[in-house]
């Protein structure tokens, strides 16, 4: 028969003492004593566990409604769509959060305790994703200052294209090949953007290059008629400037005729087209030429 040893935990040691205590307790109760300790541990935990279980279900269910509440308010009262996506995503991640706290506290997570861990792991989490918070301010920055907004065409990050959502850490946006690019906040919000939709109206430039001895005269002609002609072109009023055709340039292999002229951002790109297809098979019937760059080498024969 062994000896019997008598093992004291060290004061120290907290959990040491409890595991001893607990063993202690369950060494001098019956076998009915055990499993009846055992029933009431599973029936107050399996409660805890379904009350934290219907209330995440609750709210779930909650938030989900509060997010159609909100959206269908926005539209309503025609919020800017960059502002409804911004707020709609921090308010679902803000009630998310707060409703994982409620469902710890229910399962028996000190308050304290909880507070301590989340405090520790804000810090860790924060240094961690110190790029996604600067993200999340970029955000806040471009709907206080409002650089562009949902439905704008911009181009920033050696990207272009048109803004579908202002999310709180990125920008959505598609290209004009349709694909979809996500800008960071923090690198739009810090760097240079450019808002091609901004404004109402938008100049349109054609820099056509003719040949030396052509008739500038006749090109500038031309170039004129076209913007007259065409009701896209601005005048008036509703243009800074009326539409000019000018000589620009003396190149090296050609003179430059420019021609300027305001239209609707909508017929941008319609007017510059039509324009360069009237340049094109129009100036070689007026006996003009569109010439290219040409190196003229002067050969020398050099005798010892």
């Amino acid at each position: 028969m062994l000896p019997q040893l008598d093992i004291k935990p060290d004061p120290s040691d907290t959990l040491a003492m409890e595991i001893s205590e607990v063993i202690q307790k369950v060494s001098t109760m019956s076998g009915h004593e055990i499993w009846t300790s055992v029933a009431d541990t599973v029936i107050k935990w399996g409660l805890k566990v379904l009350a934290a279980l219907l209330i995440y279900l609750a709210g779930a269910w909650l938030i989900r409604r509060i997010r159609k509440m909100l959206r269908a308010v926005f539209t309503r009262r025609k919020v800017e769509p960059s502002l409804s996506s911004f707020t709609v995503s921090f308010v679902n991640i803000s009630l998310t959060v707060l409703l994982f706290v409620v469902v710890v506290t229910i399962l028996g997570v000190p308050a304290s305790t909880f507070a301590a861990l989340l405090a520790a792991g804000g810090l860790a989490v924060g240094m961690a994703l110190s790029g996604t918070l600067q993200n999340f301010a970029g955000g806040v920055m471009i709907l206080l200052f409002k650089p562009f907004k949902v439905g704008d065409y911009i181009e920033a990050g050696g990207y272009s294209g048109t803004v579908d959502a202002i999310n709180i850490t990125s920008t959505q946006i598609h290209t004009p090949d349709n694909k979809v690019v996500f800008l960071p906040n923090g690198n739009l919000a810090n760097n240079s953007i450019q808002n091609n939709t901004a404004s109402d109206i938008r100049r349109v430039e054609w820099n056509v290059s003719i040949s030396y001895g052509d008739d500038a005269g006749k090109g500038i002609e031309l170039l004129q008629k076209y913007l007259s002609e065409d009701r896209r072109v601005l005048t008036g009023p509703e243009a800074p400037d009326a539409p000019f055709a000018a000589l620009s340039q003396l190149g090296d292999s050609a003179i430059i005729l420019t021609a300027r002229a305001w239209t609707h951002g909508g017929d941008y790109w319609g007017l510059f087209f039509d324009i360069n297809k009237k340049i094109y098979e129009n100036f070689p019937k007026q006996g003009m030429s569109f010439p290219y760059p040409q190196l003229d080498v002067h050969v020398r024969n050099v005798q010892d």
